[in-house]
C-alpha cells in the first residue's frame, strides 16, 4: 500500500481519553479550575464592595479558554454538547464568552497514528492495508465522535476515493458519564433556573449521541437521504461502501467541495445571486424534510455542507444526527406555519401554545409582550416579500425585547424534547442565511406546505 502521508504521523496527534475515570478526572479537573477562577474574581469583587452573580464569574473568556481546550482534548459526547451550546447560545452568552468557545466547531484533536493504527486493526485485522492503494494516515477533518481519513481502494475492491469515518476509542462507552458530567456543570453554573426540569432535554441529548456514535445506522440514513434526492441534481449525497464499514467505521465516496459557509467570502461571478440560490435550496430541504420526508438530520453544524462548485449541487454529510420525525409533530408544525402565513399573531401564539413551546397560563402583560416578539418574528414569512438576512436588525430587536422576559418564571419551561432538535436545526438555518447575507423569499417557501 503506498502512503500519501509518508512519515506518517508527523504532526502529533493527540490521544481521546478512554476510560470512565481518565475522562472524569479530565473534565472534573477542568471543573475545579474554573471553581477556583470563580473564587478568586469572587474574591476581589467583594473586596470591592460589589456582590458578584456566580453566571457572570462563571462566563469569562479565560474560563471559555480552558473549557475549549479541555473539551477539545476528550472529544465524544462532552465536545460534542460544547459544540451546540457554542452554535445555539451565541445571543444567550457573553459575546467573549461564546466566541472562545466556538472554536470547539473547528479545533478536535486527531488521534496520534498508534491509537489510529489500533482502531483499525481492531475493526479490520492486520491486513487492512491490503485494502488500499492509498491512505492518508492525517485525517482531513476531525470532530467529536470520530475523524475523517481520505483513501484510495485498491482496484479489484472498488478502485474508488473514499472519504472513511473513524470513531475515536472509548467515545461510545462514556457518553452516559459525559452527559452526567456536562449537565452537573450546567447545574452548578447557575445558567438554568432551578425549577427548570431538564431531565428529559439531558435524556434526549444522551439517546441522540448514543445514535449518532452508531456507525451502521447513520449508514442506514445516508442511503434513504440518497433514494428521497434521487432525481433532485441540486444535491448529493455520498455512496456507502458496506464492505469497508463497520459499527465504529463509516466509508463512504469522496468529493471535493467549498465548506458551504465559506460562500460568504469567495469570489465566484454574480456571488449574491449563488449564495441566495444555495440558501434557498437549503430552506426548501428544511420544509421537506419536515412535512414530506418526516426525516430530519438534525445537526446544522455548518461543516456537514459543501458546495461543489463543478457541478453546482451541494453535499451533505454526517448523517448521524438524521431522526424520524412523528406525524403528530409535523402535524403541529403545520398549524404553526398557516397561522405564520396568515399574518395571525394570534393564532400563531395558540399554535405555539399547543405545541408545547409556552405554558398554557400566562399573565396578561407578559403575553402582551410575547405577541409583540411573535409578529416581528414571522414578518418574513408572513409577507411575499424578499427578505434580506444579511441586512437587517430582526435578530437584535428580538433580543433585546425577549431578555427582560429571562426572569420571569412563569416562562421557565422547557419544550417537548422531540421537538428541540427540530428547532436546533431550523434556528441553524436562519443562521447560515444571515452568514452568507442571503436575500430569500421565504413567504413563497413555507407557502408551498400549507
Amino acid at each position: 500500500m503506498a502512503d500519501e502521508n509518508s512519515g506518517k504521523d508527523k504532526r502529533k496527534g493527540t490521544a481521546v481519553p478512554k476510560g470512565r475515570f481518565s475522562r472524569l478526572m479530565g473534565l472534573g479537573g477542568t471543573v475545579a479550575s474554573v471553581a477556583g477562577s470563580m473564587a478568586v474574581k469572587g474574591a476581589k469583587e467583594l473586596a470591592s464592595g460589589n456582590r458578584p452573580k456566580a453566571q457572570d464569574l462563571l462566563l469569562t473568556p479565560s474560563n471559555a479558554i480552558k473549557l475549549t481546550k479541555r473539551l477539545s482534548k476528550m472529544r465524544g459526547a462532552a465536545m460534542k454538547i460544547g459544540q451546540m451550546i457554542s452554535m445555539d447560545s451565541g445571543d444567550l452568552l457573553p459575546r467573549e464568552f461564546a466566541d472562545v468557545l466556538a472554536r470547539l466547531r473547528a479545533e478536535a484533536r486527531h488521534m496520534p497514528y498508534s491509537q489510529l493504527e489500533s482502531v483499525l486493526f481492531n475493526e479490520w485485522g492486520e491486513d487492512w492495508p491490503e485494502r488500499f492503494d492509498h491512505f492518508n494516515h492525517f485525517p482531513i477533518a476531525a470532530a467529536s465522535i470520530g475523524q475523517v481519513h481520505r483513501a484510495i481502494l485498491k482496484e479489484d475492491t472498488g478502485d474508488a476515493v473514499v472519504a472513511i469515518k473513524i470513531q475515536y476509542p472509548g467515545v461510545r462507552d462514556s457518553i452516559d458519564s459525559d452527559i452526567s458530567n456536562v449537565a452537573s456543570l450546567v447545574r452548578m453554573s447557575g445558567l438554568l433556573p432551578k425549577e427548570l426540569d431538564i431531565d428529559p432535554l439531558i435524556e434526549e441529548a444522551r439517546l441522540q449521541l448514543h445514535q449518532e456514535a452508531d456507525y451502521k445506522r447513520e449508514a442506514a440514513f445516508m442511503v434513504r437521504y440518497q433514494e428521497l434526492l434521487t432525481g433532485d441534481p441540486t444535491f448529493w449525497v455520498p455512496d456507502y461502501f458496506p464492505d469497508h464499514s463497520t459499527d465504529k467505521i463509516l466509508t463512504m465516496s469522496y468529493i471535493p467541495g467549498t465548506p458551504i459557509e465559506a460562500l460568504a467570502d469567495t469570489d465566484y461571478d454574480d456571488q449574491q445571486d449563488l449564495r441566495n440560490n444555495v440558501t434557498e435550496r437549503m430552506m426548501r430541504l428544511l420544509h421537506r424534510e419536515l412535512y414530506e420526508f418526516g426525516l430530519m438530520q438534525t445537526d446544522p453544524n455548518f461543516a456537514n455542507y459543501q458546495y461543489d462548485e463543478d457541478d453546482d449541487r451541494i453535499v451533505l454529510l454526517d448523517f448521524g444526527a438524521a431522526r424520524e420525525i412523528s406525524p403528530e409533530i409535523t402535524q403541529g408544525y403545520r398549524t404553526i406555519i398557516r397561522a405564520i402565513v396568515a399574518g395571525d399573531t394570534p393564532g400563531t401564539f395558540e399554535a405555539l401554545t399547543q405545541m408545547g413551546f409556552m405554558p398554557p397560563d400566562i399573565p396578561t402583560d407578559i403575553k402582551a409582550t410575547l405577541l409583540e416578539i411573535i409578529a416581528l418574528a414571522i414578518a418574513p414569512m408572513a409577507t411575499d416579500h424578499v427578505f434580506d438576512f444579511g441586512n437587517n436588525d430582526l435578530a437584535t430587536t428580538i433580543k433585546d425585547m425577549a431578555m427582560p422576559l429571562a426572569g420571569q418564571k412563569e416562562l421557565w419551561y422547557a419544550p417537548p424534547p422531540e421537538t428541540v432538535f427540530i428547532q436546533r436545526k431550523i434556528a441553524g438555518m436562519y443562521l447560515l442565511a444571515t452568514r452568507l447575507k442571503a436575500q430569500v423569499n421565504m413567504h413563497r417557501i413555507v407557502k408551498e406546505w400549507v
